[in-house]
């Protein structure tokens, strides 16, 4: 049985994908921590944080977010882009999914700029 988190980060992948987004990346690691997905629209880099539930958790995916992350999501982003020599815009987003129990979407939130 695939594990929520993958099930979470195909599900991202495929709705980015259909919004347009050229995938870059995915879980692009540095012995800090790890960027879920990288991916393209309109000339801007997003670094895509996947965060996903069971719909009996008791935590929303969004709360499950904690300042300590997203620290770590902005140092990453910044270290990609210095390492990729990547001089456009790029920022951090977060999809927020929440699965039903035979593992179909219940709701699925894009947080844009988090």
């Amino acid at each position: 049985m695939k594990s929520v988190w993958k099930i979470g980060e195909s599900i991202a992948k495929k709705y980015l994908e259909n919004k347009g987004y050229q995938i870059i990346e995915q879980n692009y690691r540095t012995r800090y921590s790890e960027i879920d997905i990288i991916a393209k629209k309109d000339n801007i880099l997003t670094f895509v944080e996947v965060r996903t539930k069971r719909s009996s958790a008791f935590v929303s995916p969004e709360e499950s977010i904690n300042w300590k992350k997203l620290k770590k999501l902005y140092w990453n982003a910044d270290n990609y882009a210095a390492i990729k020599k990547y001089k456009g815009q790029y920022r951090v987003d977060a999809i927020c999914i929440v699965l039903n129990p035979d593992n179909s979407v219940n709701k699925l939130e894009h947080h844009e700029k988090i």
